[in-house]
């Protein structure tokens, strides 16, 4: 999978701001009591934000898919409408309308990346950016790179470094000292998942590699079925290698290697009928009884109906 399969064409539309805490579920709301909400002249008012902060709620919705824009747009604006999985979390009776649950924070990880991402410099980085330790001129570089060699016009640089700014600030806690922890969670909640850390030189960054003992099995599971019913055609297995190495992968993701996610799928695959896991020659398989997408439907339902108990 490449950039311009897994992505659509879209730099900095963020406004600068990387998500905070409660906008995901602000942007869900906000669309739900009224569609044209984002288009109205007192949007910040009746939202509770700044005008910049509206257009950037609206993207962080829409990047998450919590909400989308119908297809047919009205004049030169678009209807936005809630999608069904931001029905299923933050919807009357919804799975987690506050949040609460950490699998939430995962799984909205994987809908930023998943494609199509609404996030190239975002998806370059998790899956087609090798360095661990890094500054954000090294990513912005890479990025870069990368980006020129596809069918795309080629974004301002300035569109770029906006992004990999917005990128760190979401996954990378802030300066020592600068802030409390609570701070920082209230912040961006997405720090809590410790997918990027500040190394010990100033101004560098590392990814952190390795078993996430808070990534739950149900989410690394219904990640790899999605990515497996975008990827594996009318076929029913998927190596598992294939889940850890290709880009737009779950392994990409979350930055696990195959021991470890074979680790995080096994308890959800033993209980659940439908899915198993096999091993031949020390090829590692999982396979599928009916859709996977269908699938991961059901062990998503199935995760949070188990937490509520």
């Amino acid at each position: 999978m490449r950039v311009t399969d897994a992505a659509e064409r879209s730099f900095a539309r963020h406004e600068t701001f990387h998500p905070r805490y409660g906008w995901f579920r602000k942007a869900y709301q906000s669309v739900a009591d009224d569609p044209d909400i984002f288009d109205a002249e007192d949007a910040p008012v009746r939202i509770g934000v700044g005008k910049n902060m509206v257009r950037a709620i609206r993207f962080w919705g829409l990047a998450a898919d919590l909400i989308a824009e119908d297809p047919e747009p009205r004049g030169r604006r678009r209807h936005l409408r809630t999608t069904p999985f931001g029905d299923q979390l933050f919807g009357k009776s919804g799975w987690d309308p506050w949040m609460e649950d950490p699998g939430t924070l995962w799984l909205i990880h994987w809908r930023l990346l998943r494609a199509p991402s609404r996030l190239p410099v975002w998806w370059l980085a998790f899956n087609e950016f090798h360095p661990i330790e890094f500054t954000d001129d090294t990513l912005t570089g890479a990025v870069t790179d990368q980006l020129r060699g596809t069918s795309w016009k080629f974004p301002h640089r300035s569109s770029l470094k906006k992004d990999v700014s917005a990128l760190l600030r979401t996954y990378a806690p802030q300066d020592r000292g600068k802030r409390s922890s609570i701070d920082d969670a209230l912040d961006c909640p997405l720090r809590e998942l410790g997918l990027i850390r500040r190394a010990t030189a100033p101004g560098r960054y590392r990814f952190i590699l390795g078993a996430k003992p808070l990534l739950p099995s149900a989410i690394a599971t219904v990640a790899a079925l999605e990515f497996a019913d975008s990827t594996s055609a009318n076929g029913n297995t998927i190596a598992v290698s294939r889940l850890v190495h290709e880009p737009g992968s779950p392994g990409k993701a979350f930055k696990l290697s195959e021991a470890e996610l074979l680790a995080a799928l096994e308890p959800t695959v033993q209980q659940l009928r439908g899915i198993g896991l096999t091993s031949s020659t020390g090829v590692h398989v999982l396979s599928w009884s009916e859709s996977p997408g269908a699938l991961a439907g059901a062990v998503l339902a199935d995760y949070y109906r188990r937490e509520a108990l």
